[in-house]
């Protein structure tokens, strides 16, 4: 007996176990029969189950939904700039302070402030006004700003849906945007637009279908004139999607035309903050505006400079470092020379003034003048042949550019082709016009230096000349015996020009 007992328990055990044991297959029909229920006693009859059909009764919805949107999917598929979006939700929120602040921050209103105040001043009016407005943004004010934006947002996503394309597989001779006349609907496979659902529903349920509308709605009433659809319009359709999403009907009917129980939509949260970029580019087009004005006036200044220097802004003394050169580096990107143009001016001067005029005067004050103080004439001869040594160096400097035989030209041209596939050799070209640059820069601040110091000496004698007796060098009329022009006269025209060309530098120096 026992041991008939215990065979027949371990036979029931194994058979048990085979048939109780779960069949995916089982349970997923199992799970879309009890789906197809629960679907079947909603009040919405959009689906025939034993046809796998979406009926007429789902497009006419839609279609209803389509007609009350098509305004606003016009309207939003005409503007192409997205941040247009964002200005508005923020300008929407401005108190009147922060309007007033932003009409002084516009290009129109830094040039006008920029007439009658220094640039430094009006840099410092530029960063208190842009402080005081992000300031009076606090955090709860913040807060409403990106929640509405989002709402704005996903309305947009919402609106834009390609509620025409999903109703096209109803109705083949329905024409996009004719309303003027009704539909005729026919039932198709739900599988056509299984997709259609899924991307329906990552819009429709990103909405925030349980908020207050009417802040979206007054906004574009005060910032575009009009609301982008009747209130009760839009108000209706929420209700119908709160309906739908609550049943879950959507859903429903995706699972069963995909024999896929398990499926539910994800919606991915996504919330912007917008104000700090907000203020961030009304700080930036204001430093830009600033950057542009002192660019013009600089350049305004440095025409009129080079005009009283030397009666023309068309200077071309260098032949290798320029400007036209350093765009072939630019253009790939590298940095470019830096002080081609001061560069050149200077090789100008120092060739067509300084090696003429300033070496005349300063052979006749020099070489014949009896001075009383010898300490004070070295000082005016050590700058006159800096100035003379370093006219020279330039010209070499400028040789190095060459790119036929030029120590830093024939590198850069035999590095430039393998900069894309070589990265050594782009380092070693940044490298070469760095110290390029450097050597440029050092030639410039140095020959500025000499030419202050023979100014200063120049003044000085100017001065000297015109006591009755000089007491810096004492044989003023012997030497106006071997000047071909006025010597006082030269003399002035030599300060005056190195004046103006030392200010000239200072341009491109004090960068």
């Amino acid at each position: 007996m026992s041991n008939s007992s215990s065979g027949e328990s371990f036979l029931q055990r194994i058979f048990g176990s085979l048939f109780n044991k779960k069949d995916p297959e089982a349970e997923k029909k199992k799970l879309l029969k009890q789906i197809a229920k629960s679907l079947s006693k909603t009040k919405w009859k959009f689906y025939k189950h034993s046809a796998d059909q979406l009926l007429p009764a789902f497009p006419k919805l839609f279609y209803e939904i389509y007609k009350a949107v098509v305004g606003c999917q016009l309207s939003f598929n005409n503007q192409q700039n997205p941040n247009s979006y964002k200005m508005m939700v923020v300008d929407y929120a401005l108190t009147e302070e922060q309007k007033r602040i932003l009409e002084e921050l516009t290009e129109e209103s830094i040039t006008t402030m920029s007439r009658n105040m220094d640039f430094n001043q009006l840099k410092k009016q530029i960063k208190t006004d842009i402080d005081k407005l992000s300031a009076d943004f606090d955090k709860e004010k913040i807060q409403k700003i990106d929640t509405l934006y989002t709402k704005l947002m996903k309305f947009k996503q919402f609106c834009t849906f390609d509620f025409y394309f999903m109703l096209k597989k109803f109705d083949s001779t329905m024409r996009e945007g004719d309303f003027s006349k009704t539909p005729k609907f026919n039932p198709i496979d739900a599988s056509y637009v299984s997709e259609d659902l899924k991307d329906f529903l990552t819009v429709a349920w990103a909405l925030p279908l349980d908020s207050d509308w009417s802040d979206m709605m007054q906004m574009f009433k005060v910032m575009k004139g009009v609301e982008p659809m009747k209130p009760n319009q839009w108000n209706k359709i929420v209700t119908r999607l709160n309906q739908i999403r609550s049943e879950q009907v959507i859903e429903m009917i995706i699972q069963l035309t995909t024999k896929d129980p398990t499926y539910s939509v994800v919606i991915e949260e996504k919330h912007e903050q917008i104000v700090e970029s907000y203020i961030d580019k009304i700080r930036t087009q204001a430093q830009l505006t600033i950057r542009k004005l002192e660019s013009e006036q600089m350049n305004s200044k440095i025409d009129s400079l080079l005009t009283q220097i030397f009666n023309t802004t068309s200077i071309f003394s260098l032949k290798y470092y320029t400007e036209q050169a350093s765009e072939t580096f630019l253009k790939r990107g590298l940095p470019g020379f830096e002080y081609a143009k001061p560069l050149n001016y200077m090789r100008f001067f120092l060739i067509e003034f300084v090696k003429r005029d300033v070496r005349t005067y300063a052979d006749l004050v020099l070489i014949r003048g009896k001075w009383t103080n010898p300490q004070l004439s070295q000082t005016m001869s050590d700058a006159f042949h800096a100035m003379m040594d370093l006219a020279d160096k330039i010209s070499a400097f400028d040789q190095k550019h060459n790119e036929e035989g030029g120590d830093f030209g024939a590198k850069l041209k035999t590095l430039l082709p393998r900069i894309d596939r070589d990265k050594e050799a782009k380092g070693i070209i940044k490298t070469t016009i760095k110290d390029s640059n450097s050597m440029a820069k050092t030639y410039l601040v140095n020959t500025t230096k000499a030419m202050i110091v023979f100014a200063k000496s120049t003044k000085a004698l100017i001065e000297d000349y015109k006591k009755p007796r000089g007491e810096l060098v004492s044989n003023w009329k012997e030497i106006d015996r071997f000047a071909e022009t006025p010597l006082n006269e030269l003399a002035v025209d030599i300060y005056k020009k190195i004046y103006l060309f030392v200010n000239l530098m200072q341009n491109f120096l004090q960068k």
